[in-house]
């Protein structure tokens, strides 16, 4: 008896746990089990001492339930002191830190945050799509300029761009490609604007930075969204033809990631402007690292507002404020140019001191004085889901396209080099990372087409995008050996090998953006109550507090009971009852997600109550909390991808290979969450509920993703699919052009080659250095003279893949750059 009333009692109380009812239901339930409980005992157990005070141990969780159902004494006893403590120990919200959170919108992260995800906030986002003028674009001008880049000539001979290449991007609108077609531009979507960048990146990734940078960050989608009339007549449609070349100057030599601590400043005063006595602004200000600085014709300035007269407000800071002031304007200086990572993309510094601009020069006038930091925030979380994503994705695919035609073409003991498993691991995570990072890609530039601003998800896709591609590009550098360090005109890998650290820093430097931000705004903006939590501490009125709090505790408490029932029953179950929105092939992967994303639930939300304020200091716990949300945003990103394909049957194993790797990789991050948890009771206890069975993830086996290496050295749709939206050229005097012809040269004369070394194995015919090895075949009557020249040609188109450069004793140290002294701007 005692037995199954156990067993009830935790059956009950997990599903009012599961089902977060409401404080008098677990009244209810905790009178009846007591009722049952006292029934059930013999009289005169030792542990109860009387009958009278037997009854009144079982009743009193029921007593103490019902009080603390009535909202009064709840907030006397409970919320109340609560509400004084959670002041002491939750993340206090700077005013900066305030309108990041306020910039974003939360969508599919807080399905993330929230344990329970409602499937269709995922599958009803709308598939990857492009307008037949975007269409248009992307196969015409788009290709022709890529056509007219030579990436070797452009970075190493002239360390920028071409003329004719800079006109065609003007002409053509490339830099004005999110300026509505009201003003002049070309008006595209998120997804065009990411496919645009993406293919111009594969080109080279110089090119793709210049394109996109005035769309992103920048004067242009500043003035788009909230510029004054004047300022938009003024600037839009020169931007968007091309007549002007803005640059955005935020980073300093003191700013770098924390860019809100800038030390540019702008006094509000009265000065002479053509003429007249006009208030405006004395700015003064030392940037650098910006990108088209060197270029550019319009400078868009972030800095610190101060009135201390108070001709503008009631306050003497008045805050981070953006003006746009052109690059000719008296007292602007633009420096020389750095050069990152050897790239030539424009980039450099500017200066000036007590430069003063009238008040039409601030970005949306008076109004918006103060209020740059949101601004920037609000642009900062679609641009970043454009741009950067656009940039890694593409790399990877560019080089898993190039190095699944070179592991095919060359040779090495008589073997395809990628037909050798050592060889093959490295080209089964490129195809993988294709296939992850373009679905996560093309579902966040989604999103935004949707009128969304994922911060956190475009946060955590541009950290983990990137170091994909530093990863997957270095994957390609060791198939290619001695190909890839060989630098000159033939060489297409090493210029994105060069310019991934750029990638890695800029926009939030990755260390800091995976280990301070991700996870630490994703759970005050996305958690379900955190944030109401944190608004009600920090309301001045405390009764309004208390009442606020009161609401947001109680929602918490249940979805914190839930989270641990909820975790539990999955871990013991394997995920069996969780839910799936599909009943196809991938319906268990669907119920993998739902389970790890009720475990990330608990962990997280338990991480965030108990460290508090702490959590920016325990940036270690906080990079693997954000390692575990990023596995869950690329687990949904592939399933979605699966969906809007038409379930691919061909990709079906890439699907099954990534999803195996993001569970492993989610379960090891939980591991060392636990290992390193501060409290030692949490720890165990999350470790119990989250995997009372232990862990049982593998990764995808050597098999399977030996298969998918196989595959891509193919030629055929599924290598096109890999790699989709980067330049294919087929001329055979193309530096990529090169791969593709020898590609379908190589595999279309398989089985004469093979017929041909097997010739040479058994010495019917011996091989020479020379190509009469072919001729010695023909005439032995191995291969017909058909056969003899279509191997021929494919011996040819080998030759031609496999050649490096070579130069001159002083051809290279012509291009080096003078070191000159530098200048100390202080003592200026």
């Amino acid at each position: 008896m005692a037995w199954a009333l156990l067993i009830l009692s935790i059956i009950v109380l997990a599903v009012l746990a599961m089902r977060r009812a409401p404080l008098w239901q677990w009244a209810v339930a905790a009178l009846i089990i007591g009722a049952l409980t006292r029934i059930s005992t013999d009289n005169g157990s030792l542990w109860l001492m009387t009958d009278t005070l037997g009854w009144v141990l079982a009743l009193l969780p029921a007593v103490i339930l019902g009080l603390l159902a009535i909202p009064q004494v709840r907030k006397l006893v409970l919320t109340g002191p609560a509400y004084g403590l959670v002041k002491s120990i939750l993340p206090r919200v700077s005013r900066t830190e305030q309108e990041a959170l306020d910039a974003g919108t939360v969508g599919w992260d807080a399905e993330l945050f929230s344990g329970r995800p409602n499937w269709q906030k995922l599958l009803g986002i709308r598939k990857p799509t492009l307008s037949t003028e975007e269409r248009a674009f992307l196969d015409g001008p788009c290709e022709t300029v890529c056509a007219m880049i030579d990436e070797w000539d452009t970075r190493n001979n002239r360390a920028d761009m071409p003329p004719a290449v800079w006109q065609y991007l003007k002409d053509q609108g490339f830099l004005g490609m999110l300026i509505g077609r009201e003003h002049g531009g070309l008006g595209f979507s998120a997804q065009a604007q990411s496919q645009v960048v993406s293919k111009i990146a594969s080109r080279s990734i110089a090119a793709g930075i210049t394109v996109m940078v005035p769309n992103s960050l920048g004067p242009g989608e500043l003035l788009e969204k909230y510029g004054t009339p004047e300022q938009k007549k003024k600037y839009l449609s020169r931007l968007a033809k091309g007549l002007e070349v803005p640059c955005f100057a935020l980073t300093g030599p003191h700013a770098g990631s924390d860019a809100a601590g800038m030390r540019d400043v702008g006094v509000v005063c009265y000065d002479m402007y053509e003429g007249k006595k006009t208030l405006g602004v004395k700015l003064s200000w030392d940037k650098r690292y910006i990108t088209l600085a060197p270029v550019a014709t319009l400078l868009g300035l972030a800095f610190h507002l101060h009135d201390p007269d108070h001709l503008i407000g009631e306050v003497d800071n008045v805050g981070i404020t953006l003006a746009l002031v052109p690059a000719k304007y008296k007292g602007v200086k633009i420096g020389r140019r750095h050069y990152p990572a050897r790239s030539a993309f424009m980039n450099g510094p500017t200066q000036g001191r007590n430069v003063f601009v009238p008040m039409d020069f601030l970005i949306g006038g008076i109004e918006y004085a103060g209020q740059g930091w949101r601004m920037l925030m609000e642009c900062l979380a679609t641009g970043r889901a454009i741009s950067l994503p656009a940039i890694g994705t593409v790399s990877i695919k560019q080089a898993l396209r190039v190095t699944s035609a070179y592991a095919r073409i060359r040779r090495q003991f008589g073997i395809p080099v990628g037909l050798m498993e050592g060889v093959a691991e490295p080209l089964s995570r490129m195809v993988r990372s294709a296939y992850t990072f373009e679905a996560s890609r093309a579902l966040t530039a989604s999103m935004v087409d949707e009128g969304q601003r994922p911060s956190v998800l475009s946060a955590l896709l541009k950290y983990r995008t990137t170091e994909a591609m530093r990863d997957r590009i270095n994957d390609a550098m060791d198939i290619h050996g001695g190909r890839a360090v060989q630098d000159g005109p033939s060489n297409y890998l090493f210029g994105g090998y060069a310019t991934t650290p750029v990638a890695i820093t800029v926009e939030g430097a990755n260390i800091l953006t995976r280990t301070l931000i991700t996870f630490a705004q994703g759970a005050l903006r996305a958690h379900p109550y955190l944030y109401a939590e944190i608004s009600a501490a920090q309301n001045k009125d405390r009764k309004a507090g208390i009442a606020a709090f009161d609401t947001a505790f109680c929602g918490h408490v249940g979805f914190m009971l839930r989270n641990m029932a909820g975790s539990f029953l999955h871990a013991v179950s394997f995920g069996a009852c969780a839910s799936t929105p599909v009943d196809h092939e991938m319906g268990h992967w669907y119920r993998q997600l739902s389970r790890y994303t009720q475990s990330f639930a608990l962990c997280g939300d338990w991480t965030v109550a108990f460290l508090g304020g702490d959590l920016k200091r325990k940036q270690r716990l906080s990079g693997r909390m954000a390692d575990i949300l990023s596995d869950l945003y690329l687990l949904s990103a592939i399933l979605k991808r699966y969906e809007d394909d038409g379930r691919i049957q061909e990709d079906r194993p890439i699907v099954d290979a990534v999803a195996r790797d993001l569970i492993y990789s989610l379960e090891q991050s939980f591991a060392a969450v636990f290992a390193n948890f501060p409290n030692v009771v949490l720890r165990n206890l999350m470790r119990v509920l989250v995997f009372p069975l232990g862990r049982h993830a593998k990764p995808a086996s050597d098999r399977e993703t030996y298969r998918l290496a196989r595959a891509v050295m193919q030629p055929g749709a599924f290598r096109d699919r890999l790699t989709k939206g980067t330049y294919v050229s087929m001329d055979p005097k193309d530096v990529t052009g090169v791969l593709e012809d020898g590609l379908i040269k190589v595999t279309g004369a398989v089985e004469i080659e093979t017929k041909f070394i097997r010739a040479i194995k058994k010495g019917t015919i011996e091989r020479r250095l020379d190509r009469d090895t072919i001729t010695d075949a023909v005439e032995a009557g191995v291969l017909t003279e058909a056969e003899a020249a279509t191997l021929r040609l494919a011996d040819q188109a080998s030759d031609r893949v496999i050649k490096v450069d070579d130069f001159d004793f002083d051809e290279l140290g012509s291009k080096q750059v003078r070191r000159e002294p530098a200048v100390d701007a202080a003592a200026e």
